[in-house]
């Protein structure tokens, strides 16, 4: 199963820009088809059905253009090649791009999700430490995404070495679709991943989860810095729309798993029961607040994992629109 934008990624992207006013503005935001992006999946359904979340509360004729990633790499090259405006997205690709653009490409104006990500290993393997692992085959989203980040660098703190290549223990970047199958002919001895698929590991495969990243932010919303500096009373709106709509889906949990569900059916074409929504949102936490000690956290992560060669300074990140 593959996921397949919306909107295809084209030179017509340059053509299409908000407006300087609010009113009839168009804002182009990026998003996974996961559970961790629930307040997203919330939103683009929301639209689909004429009932916008933040087209009401941004301006009379505000347009908001949804397009899909599989994962963060993939989003953080739209907002450099500026054909999106904002994106959720893991902590891991957000820094990872604001230091390979010296702060000058992206802003994180709001947390959207907190847990929800785990290490799954497989039910008949004795894997408990780093140092199992040896002459392993981990699956992960993409190539310095937010899990990949995690897992080389938790590998790497156990005493092994890892490259982009190989190394003591394999990591590959599959797409998570991909990832439940080969976990399933045993083609990989473990999944770093995000809910649904974390669930879906367990539930269909077996699976046992090593390691649950209940505390570390998943999700978080960026700005590209072009958007932030020229259109700011529009960011403000957006990440005040955003909080308000993170804390309607925490006090009507079972309306958002209703909608997230209806998405993730709009967007993967696959049809996810209730009851591994309802049990994949228990392991997730949403917060909009910006989550700084897991963001420095990650930077030292991706510095171990080799994304990040020094550590970069992180107070334009946190700029608030």
């Amino acid at each position: 199963m593959k996921t397949i934008p919306l909107l295809i990624a084209s030179v017509a992207f340059a053509f299409t820009s908000v407006v300087d006013a609010a009113d009839n503005a168009v804002l182009r935001v990026g998003h996974f088809p996961n559970i961790t992006h629930a307040q997203a999946l919330v939103a683009h359904n929301l639209s689909r059905q004429g009932k916008g979340w933040f087209e009401e509360r941004l301006g009379p004729g505000t347009k908001i253009e949804w397009f899909v990633y599989n994962a963060g790499p993939s989003a953080m090259e739209a907002i450099f090649a500026q054909s999106i405006d904002l994106t959720y997205v893991g902590p891991g690709p957000a820094l990872n791009a604001y230091a390979r653009s010296n702060g000058d490409e992206v802003r994180m104006i709001a947390g959207a999700a907190n847990g929800g990500a785990a290490l799954v290993v497989q039910p008949d393997q004795n894997l408990k430490t780093p140092a199992d692992f040896r002459g392993k085959k981990i699956a992960t989203p993409q190539l310095g995404n937010t899990q990949d980040i995690s897992c080389r660098a938790w590998l790497t703190a156990g005493g092994l070495k890892i490259t982009q290549l190989g190394g003591d223990a394999q990591v590959l970047p599959t797409q998570n679709p991909d990832q439940l199958s080969l976990f399933q002919q045993k083609r990989v001895d473990a999944v770093w991943t995000v809910e649904p698929w974390v669930s879906r590991l367990e539930r269909e495969s077996g699976g046992k989860i090593l390691v649950d990243e209940k505390d570390v932010a998943t999700t978080v919303l960026v700005s590209s810095v072009k958007f932030f500096a020229e259109h700011r009373d529009l960011a403000k709106k957006f990440t005040q729309a955003h909080a308000e709509l993170t804390e309607w889906m925490v006090k009507n949990p079972e309306e958002a798993q209703t909608l997230v569900r209806a998405e993730l059916l709009a967007e993967t074409k696959s049809d996810m029961a209730p009851d591994l929504i309802a049990q994949s949102w228990k392991r997730i936490v949403f917060t909009a607040e910006v989550p700084r000690a897991s963001v420095e956290s990650f930077m030292q992560n991706s510095m171990k994992a080799g994304f990040i060669k020094s550590a970069p300074d992180l107070s334009k990140l946190f700029e608030k629109p």
